[in-house]
């Protein structure tokens, strides 16, 4: 068994429009404690009380990635430094965070820090460490 303190994905520091702490280390709070045994895997998630039942209006700054290559881009991943990288494969990269975009953009550059509301909910599917999804998002500041 193992248990680890961030977020995949779900899994990128500013704060959210609802006065919350900082967005960065209220996603290092979800706590993902991975369960293995010889017939069954789990994922057990556990959430901080101000995202427990997700967030309208959630705010956050990173670095975009796309999830995906292409002239017009709708799925990012958000990290919180360029430094980390959510690709390594290693569990020690820090928080990242799948963003689905209301409205597909160009992408530009990634070394851009840019400011994104929308929606985080929760991801409670039990085979996967990721936590939260932004859904809905829009650029606030780009």
């Amino acid at each position: 068994m193992q248990t680890s303190h961030f977020a995949i994905a779900a899994v990128f520091g500013a704060t959210a429009a609802t006065a919350q702490p900082d967005a960065w280390h209220l996603l290092n709070q979800i706590g993902i404690e991975e369960i293995v045994t010889e017939t069954t895997y789990e994922v057990r998630k556990t959430y901080p009380a101000e995202i427990e039942n997700g967030v309208q209006g959630f705010e956050i700054t990173g670095y975009a990635a796309p999830m995906i290559p292409g002239e017009a881009v709708r799925e990012l991943i958000l990290v919180s430094d360029m430094g980390l990288c959510p690709f390594c494969g290693s569990a020690d990269h820090g928080a990242s965070l799948q963003v689905s975009l209301a409205s597909p953009i160009a992408m530009g550059d990634e070394a851009q820090r840019i400011t994104l509301r929308g929606t985080l909910n929760r991801v409670d599917d039990p085979e996967t460490w990721q936590a939260v999804i932004l859904q809905d998002a829009e650029i606030v500041t780009r």
